[in-house]
Order: C-alpha cells, then structure tokens, then sequence
C-alpha cells in the first residue's frame, strides 16, 4: 500500500474494470486512508474509523469486481457475504458475526498456506531422511524392512564384501534422486483425519456451538492412522506435507491473521437493499430491521469470538452494495446510514461500455474464448464490425427483458460460440472468422423472438 496512490489504484482497476469512475475514486481515497491510518500518531490511530461506502446501482455493473480486485491488489483479508443470508420469513438466517469468523478462518488457512511453502525445502529434506529410512531401514535391533521393495533395494545395493551404511545409503539416496525407485512402493502410516458424523438438531446458537466443536471432538476420539501402500513419488508428497505442518509455527501464523484482518480485513456485503424495507411494524419488514440492528454492532465495531480468539471490527472496512430498485439507501435504519457516509451510484452499462468489455480489459472476454479455443489449435478472429454488433444485441436484450448488465455478454457469447466450441476437436478449418453476417445469422431468430430471448438470453 505504499507504493500505491489513489490514481495508481484507479489506473490498476481500469485494467479489470470498464467506466464506474466515481466508484472507483471513492474505494482508491478509502483505500489509501487506511495506509494514512497507520502513519498517524497513536493517540488518534484508534480514534480514525474507516469511512465505509454504499455502492448503489444494477447487477452485473461491477460493484462485486471492483471490491475483490481491492482485495486481490493490496493482498487484503477478503470476504463476500449476501445480506439476504442472515434471515429470511419463516427460517432463522446465519448469524451475522458468521461473516467476521468466516473472515478469520479464511486468512489463517492462507497464512498456513503461506508459511508452508516457506518451509517446503526444508521439510523436503526432512522427508527424504525419512523416505531412505523407509527403504533401507537400521540394521540391528528390531527395525526389519518394511516392504518387498526395501528388501529388495537393499540387495541391489549391498555389494558382496561391503558393510558399510553410510554409503549404501549414499547409493540410495542417488537412485532416489535420479528418480530410479519411482516406480517402487513403500507402506506408510497416513493419520486418519475423518471425524464421526455428528448432526445437531438446533437452530439456535449453532454458530457459537461450531467454534469449538471440531477441536472438542478432536480431542475426545484417539487419533489413528491406517497403512497404505503407495509409490514413492507420493510416498514423498505425503511425507513433505506431514513435515511442513510441522515445522510451522501456528501460533505466530493465528496472531498474524488476526491483525490482518483487524488492520486490513475488507467485507463485502452485497444485496443490503434486501434488509431495508419502508417504515412498517408487521411482516417480513420487522426480520429485516432486526438484521440491520444486529449489523449494526459488527460496523461500528465491537469484538466477535472466533475459534482463534477474541477479534475487533472497529477498522475493518465494509463495502456495502445493492440495487436499490424498490427502497432507498435513506430507508436502512439512521445509526446504519450513519455507518455508511459515502455513497457512490453506479451507471448502468450501455453498448459503448459492452464494447469496451469484450476487448479492453486484461480479462476481456474475447481473450479467454480465444486462449479456450488455441487448446484445440483453433484460432477465432473477431472482425470489429462483429463486436460491435454483439454490444448492440447485449443492449437490446438488456433493454427488453432484464436488466442484468455486463452478465448478458457471458450469454450472448456463448449462443455465438456454442458450435465452434462442440466442434474444436474434431474442425478441420482451424481458421474461423466471426464477422457481423455471422453474428447476425446464429443470433437473428432469437433476438427477434421476444419470448424465445427471454429463455434463451
């Protein structure tokens, strides 16, 4: 973060994402706020609450895109949820505090993640300690070869008159190397993680009963492993894998994720609009003022208990988004609105913008029909005339059935290509040319069908 000025951060969203400016100026301020957070003096760091945004506007816009890619850039925690989710008429939702837990659960795996591949030489050479040993077990006491195989390396390595260890195993550790015992199998102990099945009947506190309950049920039932006959190469995985979970230091990795996600943890929740409803006393608008008001805790900070301990939310930032068609942002409860100073409306996507997003983006959709299509030594040319004439049907469409933004391409896109993609392997032409006459003639009759594009597109 640093390095990155707020029109860095615009520069590098433009990349993924077509037009929505004024979205992306508000998400590079509050970004970039946050590096200015850490660089104030102390005593009013804690005092500087993140300035969390409302992103107003239809789906498929690319509210959802422009918060991953934050995420995806800055290497922030990251997690999306539904607002809808956490209550619906009649069903008792998840509870809120779920999404701060999910948060937790999602750094600390990839911190592991991290830290095991940190320490994977290492726990490769442990491994391949333990890999001779399994070959060419000690001589002497009770260790007798494990497998045929072993009994077997040892023959071929031991030569008539010699006795010394040491460079047997010198010997075997070469064959192994140079991949000559690959095709060998060794009996290995693999710990059995399966749990009983256990079911909960309940639907209330389920969420505080699950932060436990694993490591609960861990503890009670003796730990076992099973022995399976496996070939060296995955022998090896298996064995490398075992070492890096131990050489790991799970403590240092929880405590780091947990500062992580308080500092720079980023939640996305999309569809409030969902959980807003008029002023009303009766009916589904009741469970959703409730879930605003259990919302609201987590917003404005306050410490959620996670399996790893005890996790504030006063600076994570939360983007929020909705479409807003039948309520506005000003029906969320006021101490909500309060917590959602900046709001940005997104504009709807026309056939310029479609353009735009079947080119220019360093996803474009064309691209990856095209980088799908080279697999089978196809190669699709797009005329422009044929791109253009594809944002117009995706406008039309949109226009006169649902609007549903950008997602409309990803329909009319795969209709266009449907027999190019069934016939790749088998086409002898590996030259194909899309141009508007092509467009035209595999989209025509349905397009014009109204009835037929509402299914069908």
């Amino acid at each position: 973060m640093s390095n990155l000025k707020p029109s860095e951060i615009v520069a590098e969203l433009d990349k993924y994402i077509i037009g929505q400016d004024k979205a992306k100026r508000s998400v590079a301020v509050a970004l970039r706020n946050r590096w200015r957070r850490q660089h104030v003096s102390e005593d009013l760091r804690d005092e500087i609450a993140p300035k969390n945004i409302i992103l107003i506007g239809p789906t498929g816009v690319g509210k959802t895109e422009i918060a991953r890619r934050l995420s995806m850039m800055t290497d922030s925690p990251f997690t999306k949820v539904e607002a809808s989710k956490f209550t619906e008429v009649g069903y008792v939702g998840r509870d809120v505090e779920s999404m701060v837990r999910d948060l937790v659960e999602l750094t600390v795996s990839k911190g592991k993640a991290l830290e095991q591949e940190a320490v994977q030489e290492k726990a490769w050479q442990i491994a391949e300690e333990r890999m001779l040993d399994l070959l060419l077990p000690k001589s002497g006491g009770q260790q007798t070869p494990k497998s045929e195989d072993s009994r077997e390396v040892q023959f071929e390595l031991i030569t008539p008159g010699s006795d010394e260890p040491s460079s047997t195993r010198e010997k075997l550790r070469s064959m192994f190397r140079q991949g000559k015992l690959d095709n060998r199998y060794v009996d290995l102990d693999v710990a059995d993680r399966s749990l009983p099945m256990v079911e909960i009947f309940s639907n209330v506190g389920i969420e505080e009963m699950g932060i436990n309950f694993k490591d609960m049920l861990g503890g009670i039932f003796p730990k076992s492993s099973k022995r399976r006959k496996v070939k060296v190469p995955e022998a090896m995985e298996i064995l490398a894998q075992d070492e890096a979970q131990g050489l790991v230091d799970m403590d240092k990795v929880v405590k780091e994720a947990i500062t992580k996600v308080e500092q720079s943890g980023i939640i996305f929740l999309d569809e409030i609009d969902k959980i807003a409803g008029k002023n009303s006393s009766h009916g589904p608008d009741v469970s959703r003022e409730g879930v605003q008001r259990d919302l609201l805790p987590i917003v404005e900070g306050s410490t959620v208990t996670t399996k790893y301990g005890p996790v504030k939310t006063d600076h994570i930032l939360f983007l929020a988004s909705g479409a807003f068609h039948m309520v506005k942002p000003s029906d969320l409860i006021p101490e909500l609105q309060g917590r959602f100073p900046i709001r940005v409306e997104l504009s709807s996507l026309g056939r310029r913008e479609f353009k735009r997003i079947l080119t220019e983006p360093k996803n474009a959709l064309l691209l990856q029909y095209l980088a799908l299509l080279r697999t089978e030594g196809v190669e699709v040319i797009f005329e422009d005339d044929a791109v253009e004439e594809i944002a117009r049907i995706a406008e039309e469409v949109n226009h006169r059935t649902e609007n549903i933004g950008a997602r409309r391409l990803h329909t009319i896109m795969e209709r266009l290509l449907e027999d190019i993609l069934f016939e790749a392997p088998d086409i002898k032409e590996k030259h194909q040319i899309v141009d508007k006459k092509y467009v035209t003639d595999k989209l025509k009759d349905i397009v014009e069908d109204e009835d037929l594009s509402r299914y069908i597109l």
